[in-house]
């Protein structure tokens, strides 16, 4: 029932919230549109007129480099008009409600607001609080998820793996912290791939691990052996309350970083992916994060293509308008 609000009375996609209870037609459509507006080169993403005369809202409450970034050009992309918000410096800041800003920036003619969040659930209180005609994207809620994080990572195994079904894909790090890794873990399971692992300490993982459909493993040559794909994450330390949940950045290096070494476990064509930002010698050594099995730049160019059909899709927009 948590996604019902993410589509209009008619069944069409209206907000982009979370890739859990979503169907698997509607991931692999989302993928193919994000595919379309790829050159056929892989080396541009096409600019099309899908979204002119439309004004997309950036609103990072937390701070983004790369995401925010990613959405403000696949924005562009669509040629849509982009304004990001200076939440800092918002009348927010100075005690207004976070409805009667929305109100307000509805009020200037905004069609969609693209949401980063510290708490867990605010891109669905915002959605449940905007007027009909705007749409909203969820950026990264708290510890609950980062939908179009999942949807180019799924692309980008897509891209390398084809078929989900044979694969065993290992996901490593601070898993309890991770929107990431339960949005991955819910694409994963949604599109049918064989296997998911979690590769952590047991104060990494959370304790419904297991309910969300995955393996969880401790010990990382274990984990990793014979995977097709391996997803290393950062230690998310803003959002740990205690300093005791992992020691110190060098043992959990030695015990769970990603080495040239340690890649010999995994099955010879393995990929090897990251959200980013990396932190090189705690949880990925630089010789396989700039190595030939990753692929994490890619991944990078994939969320503009990814952020794109979001964006369309949930506007409503015909596809045919693309000229595809």
């Amino acid at each position: 029932m948590i996604n019902n609000i993410q589509f209009n009375d008619r069944g069409k996609l209206r907000h982009f919230l979370a890739i859990e209870g979503l169907s698997k037609e509607l991931l692999v459509h989302i993928l193919d549109t994000a595919q379309s507006f790829i050159h056929p080169d892989h080396q541009t993403i096409k600019k099309i007129p899908l979204l002119r005369g439309k004004a997309v809202m950036n609103l990072f409450f937390e701070p983004s480099t790369r995401t925010r970034t990613t959405f403000e050009i696949a924005a562009k992309r669509l040629s849509a008009d982009v304004i990001n918000f200076n939440i800092s410096a918002s009348s927010s800041s100075k005690g207004e409600s976070l409805t009667d800003m929305l109100h307000n920036l509805e009020a200037m003619f905004c069609d969609m607001f693209v949401v980063r969040h510290a708490a867990s659930g605010a891109a669905h209180f915002i959605a449940e609080h905007i007027s009909p005609h705007v749409h909203v994207v969820n950026a990264g809620d708290g510890c609950h998820e980062h939908p179009t994080q999942a949807m180019l990572d799924a692309l980008t195994i897509r891209q390398h793996k084809g078929d989900f079904s044979p694969l065993k894909v290992a996901i490593v790090g601070d898993i309890l912290h991770s929107r990431v890794a339960r949005s991955l873990i819910h694409a994963l399971n949604i599109l049918g791939a064989n296997e998911v692992r979690v590769i952590a300490p047991k104060t990494l993982i959370p304790k419904d691990a297991e309910q969300l459909g995955v393996q969880v493993h401790h010990n990382l040559r274990q984990g990793i052996k014979n995977v097709d794909v391996i997803v290393m994450l950062r230690l998310q330390r803003e959002r740990m309350q205690s300093a005791a949940l992992l020691p110190s950045a060098h043992e959990f290096f030695q015990t769970y970083g990603l080495t040239e070494d340690i890649l010999k476990f995994a099955h010879p064509n393995a990929i090897v992916m990251h959200p980013g930002p990396i932190n090189r010698g705690v949880e990925i050594a630089s010789s396989v994060a700039d190595g030939k099995k990753s692929v994490i730049l890619q991944q990078v160019s994939n969320g503009i293509a990814v952020r794109m059909a979001v964006m369309a899709l949930a506007m409503g927009v015909p596809l045919e308008e693309s000229g595809e």
